[in-house]
């Protein structure tokens, strides 16, 4: 190798760390200078500020530089542009800066570290050379700062140790002068004292143990009756069942019925109380979940042990996986406020045939009301009838049992303000999940609602409403059994009469019911002959509608039927459209009218025997008499014979008065049997 190589030759760099940079001559490589670099002699010379400086620019130098690339990229250049290339090589220098940084910051931490463990050895070291060379100081300056355990234990005043301590332990002539007499003495007498309340206290917990064993032996006394009791109470039941009184089942309902909400408690005594007294054939009986009753009123616990907690942490870590959308939170939110509560009444009303009406009461606990569902249980078939079908629905069956009680929305004005929170509009939506809530119910269980108060618990209230709302619910039951009996003969166009009714009509009736079907609101309304009924407000939607078909020959009387839900209190509505030689109705014809007012008015003379459950039947048929009047009188020929020909005259009629209104004699005199006019 010539010497001229030698020297162009760069010298060869080697990192140590630990040595000192030096200039060495490699053997192996010949004449090759070799110079080691060391970072911790740099970092001596380095200063923190200014590194931190360049930290600051390098990063903002090198944002910039991405910047820039980002840039050209979006303009359209390419990866290996020479552009992007000469900035991707100032990064990576940027970086390595940053690298360098970092190790020199890593390296002053260190060197802090193993300088300050340094002091603190130094330290420990002279602190043990000083107390090994001067002992009693240190013992001096312990004894400075001790405490005696006197001064943690709570004496009573000066003054009442004067008081109530004998003399020979207060001493008072040496204690006032010596405040350590003073301390003394006062310790003698804590000690006094403690000695004698521990000896009360032996004396206490003697009595306990006295009085613990007499319990325990009247526990096992009273553990020992229960099998005897047990076995007397089933001995007895047959004894129970043929006196009706069921001592066991009572006792059974006493205990559940304290975990019932208080409005279902009143209602509970209350009903019990008149069944009691006024009505045998009522019975009251409580069912649902009574554990989770129990849960409700059990008061929640004020700590629970690590388990618990680390099961609430597990359980909240499993319920944030995903969080529940608006809408699932609304929904439960709407499911809490409607919620109700696990236990329930049932009230059974029996009538004299053997049907049985059942009611369920249900308390919304966060809604404050009670809520109704009704179920018929009856003895015979009643699936004959299909216009009864709606009678006994548990959806109407006890609509407007109080007049303008629908029980479509809840009678509590505050419920108004929770529904909006959870965005329900109407009450109505949950009625057949929920039942009821109609305002009598409400009084039957103590709650009175106004707009500005709620008045719960009263007692009287219920006892006040009770007796007739229990009237009024068996006399529904009894009206709506009636009816479907009744139906299921109309519908083979046979009209039922009592025989306590034949008196009210002919002997013969030529006019006949020919079909009898139920209809909608909407298919009522609808009807053409009805629009002066709708216009007078006497149709609710609450009411049932049907239509009736009355025909002789070629004469066909259509008749739409009104029935509010408190059938018999309120008599049927008829309206009466007539084909025959054309349509009239009572709009246009004032016989047409008149038999209106013959079936509409006289309530009192067609509804029969009391409580009245004859009236429909007696309305149709006083329709078929007055349209075999109307036809066998009706004037058909110029010459003033009456009736025509396609209708023989079957009745006796006089004509009294109003001769110049042209009326047909539609009014039966029952003592002669002979039609006259009105």
């Amino acid at each position: 190798m010539s010497s001229d190589a030698v020297k162009k030759r760069k010298p060869k760099v080697i990192r140590n760390e630990t040595g000192t940079p030096e200039t060495k001559r490699g053997r192996a490589e010949g004449d090759q200078d070799v110079r080691v670099y060391n970072e911790e002699v740099e970092l001596e010379a380095r200063d923190p500020q200014q590194d931190y400086m360049l930290y600051k620019d390098t990063c903002a130098a090198l944002a910039k530089l991405m910047a820039e690339i980002q840039e050209l990229k979006a303009g359209g250049a390419k990866v290996g542009s020479v552009e992007i290339e000469e900035r991707r090589t100032q990064c990576s220098v940027h970086f390595i800066t940053l690298k360098k940084l970092n190790r020199l910051a890593h390296m002053r931490l260190k060197k802090g570290r193993d300088q300050t463990h340094e002091v603190n050895t130094h330290i420990v070291s002279s602190s043990g050379e000083f107390y090994n060379a001067f002992p009693s100081l240190e013992m001096s300056w312990k004894w400075t700062f001790l405490e005696s355990q006197h001064e943690e234990i709570e004496l009573v005043s000066e003054e009442e140790f004067f008081q109530e301590a004998p003399a020979e332990i207060s001493r008072p002539h040496v204690t006032r002068d010596d405040q350590h007499q003073l301390t003394l003495a006062r310790l003698d007498w804590e000690l006094e004292q403690r000695k004698r309340l521990a000896e009360q206290y032996k004396m206490s917990l003697a009595r306990k143990e006295k009085i613990q064993k007499a319990i325990e032996q009247k526990r096992e006394y009273l553990s020992s009756l229960q099998p005897g009791l047990q076995n007397i109470m089933q001995a007895s039941l047959p004894v129970q069942e043929y006196l009706a009184i069921p001592f066991e089942h009572m006792q059974k309902q006493a205990e559940v019925s304290r975990h019932l909400p208080p409005p279902l408690y009143v209602l509970l005594v209350q009903a019990g109380a008149y069944g009691q007294a006024c009505d045998k054939n009522l019975s009251v009986s409580i069912s649902g979940d009574v554990d989770e009753a129990k849960a409700l009123s059990r008061p929640p616990e004020d700590s629970q042990d690590d388990e618990s907690d680390s099961d609430a942490e597990e359980e909240q870590q499993n319920t944030k996986r995903r969080r529940p959308t608006v809408g699932v939170q609304l929904d439960d939110k709407r499911k809490e406020m409607l919620r109700r509560h696990p236990l329930s009444l049932c009230v059974d009303l029996k009538c004299k045939d053997g049907s049985v009406l059942h009611l369920f009461f249900y308390y919304l606990m966060n809604l404050n009301i009670l809520t109704v569902k009704t179920k018929v249980s009856t003895t015979t078939d009643l699936s004959g009838a299909v216009s009864a079908g709606s009678l006994l629905n548990s959806e109407s069956l006890l609509n407007c049992l109080y007049a303008s009680d629908h029980g479509k929305e809840t009678p509590n004005p505050a419920n108004r303000y929770q529904f909006d929170k959870v965005g329900i509009t109407t009450f109505a939506d949950y009625v057949s999940d929920l039942g009821h809530p109609y305002v009598w119910m409400q009084k039957l269980g103590g709650l009175q609602f106004s707009s500005d108060v709620c008045i719960t618990l009263c007692s009287a209230l219920s006892a006040s409403h009770m007796e007739r709302t229990m009237k009024l619910l068996r006399g529904r039951l009894q009206a709506r059994l009636a009816l479907h009996k009744q139906f299921s003969s109309l519908e083979h166009s046979i009209i039922p009469v009592s025989s306590e009714c034949q008196h009210l009509f002919p002997a013969k009736v030529v006019s006949g019911l020919m079909r009898w079907t139920m209809m909608s609101h909407q298919e009522f309304t609808e009807l053409g002959f009805v629009q002066h009924v709708l216009k007078a407000g006497l149709v609710h939607e609450t009411d049932l509608f049907f239509m009736a078909v009355v025909e002789r020959g070629t004469a066909r009387l259509l008749a739409a039927v009104v029935m509010n839900p408190r059938y018999p209190e309120v008599a049927p509505l008829f309206s009466f459209s007539l084909h025959w030689k054309g349509e009239r109705s009572g709009r246009t014809d004032d016989n047409l009218r008149a038999m209106e007012s013959e079936v509409n008015v006289f309530r009192s003379e067609l509804q029969g025997p009391r409580p009245g459950l004859q009236l429909l039947t007696n309305q149709i048929q006083r329709l078929c008499v007055c349209l075999d009047v109307y036809l066998e009188t009706e004037s058909q020929v110029c010459d003033g014979s009456e009736g025509p020909k396609e209708f023989p005259r079957e009745k006796m009629c006089l004509r009294t008065v109003h001769l110049m209104l042209h009326l047909s004699p539609i009014k039966m005199n029952k003592m002669q049997g002979l039609q006259k006019q009105p």
